[in-house]
């Protein structure tokens, strides 16, 4: 297994990317690969245990958080994110991470690597805290726009992905709504609710789920259009990260609340490690013939760190090949939409 991290990609980069590289490399099976300016990157090492499974593969050009993908990419073939992507495509690697320039990973996962089979558009997989661990919200902001059958997609390598990276038997999908009722939402809501209850469908779908049940409710898997899955998600750090703040301010403001906060301080740090996104690593670009990893553009070490273990389980469990498998049994969905649409024409 080899794992090509995009070095130069990040707020923090290369700081950050390497030092994440340094702590995930000792509990990776394989190789993983620094992609960035090699002299730059081999005088952050210095100084540092390196381990022998750590290699740097030189790459001049660096793609800036701010710059627009289609340009950049094209004006700059040898960025540290190109070639990490395109030692996925040659083969070289199973698995690409980046914290850099979302849109410019994205756009080149699909023109290099290309999607699997016939499926329409990837998705990004994010994982979120849950009382029973952690469950995936996608599209989490890659597809604005989508039809029924996009949902249906999504849902169906949503519960791939939950079954065989998170353990999950028969994940529990469900679609993200206004109401639990089925004839709640807007147009495309509504239909994809439809055709995700057709006996067709490959999943476990178990209907709609509202925003209050996003970090409670006994779900695996929560599909929604991207615009929809980024709001929510960010809505969920938002209020994680209210929360943590508070907790701090209060616990401080008499020795009352102090000494309550020592007492309390290791069923804290247990509700901080699930609220605190850096456990959680990076989002499964979903969909694109090889396991993309895009990191938080914030990412830290750690961060950086639980992003390289996140791909190793990917590719461990055999996320690309099974979603290959899978996307093959969409026929019969394609057909249920059909049918659908025929019905409400």
């Amino acid at each position: 297994m080899v794992i090509a991290v995009d070095a130069m990609g990040g707020d923090l980069a290369p700081e950050a990317a390497v030092a994440g590289a340094l702590l995930a490399a000792p509990q990776v099976q394989g190789t993983v690969i620094l992609v960035g300016p090699a002299e730059r990157i081999e005088t952050l090492l210095r100084g540092h245990p390196r381990p022998a499974n750590l290699r740097v593969v030189d790459a001049p050009q660096i793609i800036g958080m701010d710059e627009d993908a289609g340009r950049a990419v094209k004006a700059k073939p040898d960025s540290s994110l190109a070639v990490t992507v395109n030692l996925v495509r040659d083969g070289e690697a199973q698995a690409a991470v980046s914290a850099g320039n979302s849109g410019a990973f994205m756009f080149l996962a699909q023109v290099r690597l290309r999607t699997l089979g016939d499926l329409a558009r990837p998705a990004i997989a994010v994982s979120l805290p849950g009382p029973q661990g952690a469950r995936i919200l996608l599209d989490a902001g890659a597809n604005m726009d989508c039809r029924p059958r996009h949902l249906a997609e999504f849902a169906l390598m949503g519960s791939i992905y939950a079954e065989h990276a998170l353990g999950r038997e028969h994940p529990r999908v469900a679609l993200l709504s206004i109401g639990e009722e089925s004839c709640k939402g807007d147009e495309v809501t509504r239909a994809a609710h439809e055709l995700l209850k057709l006996p067709s469908t490959p999943i476990n779908f178990i209907g709609n789920i509202e925003g209050t049940e996003i970090l409670s409710g006994d779900v695996d898997v929560i599909v929604a259009d991207g615009f929809a899955g980024n709001v929510a998600l960010k809505t969920a750090e938002g209020v994680s990260h209210f929360l943590l703040q508070q907790m701090r301010v209060e616990a401080g403001r008499s020795w009352r609340t102090r000494l309550g906060a020592w007492l309390l301080h290791p069923a804290l740090h247990e509700v901080k490690r699930k609220l605190d996104s850096e456990d959680y690593g990076g989002a499964l670009l979903l969909g694109v013939n090889g396991i993309c990893i895009v990191g938080h553009g914030r990412s830290n070490d750690r961060a950086i760190c639980n992003a390289i273990l996140v791909a190793q389980r990917a590719v461990a469990g055999g996320v690309r090949e099974r979603l290959a498998e899978g996307l093959q049994r969409l026929a019969t969905v394609d057909r249920g939409e059909d049918k659908l649409n025929t019905q409400t024409a």
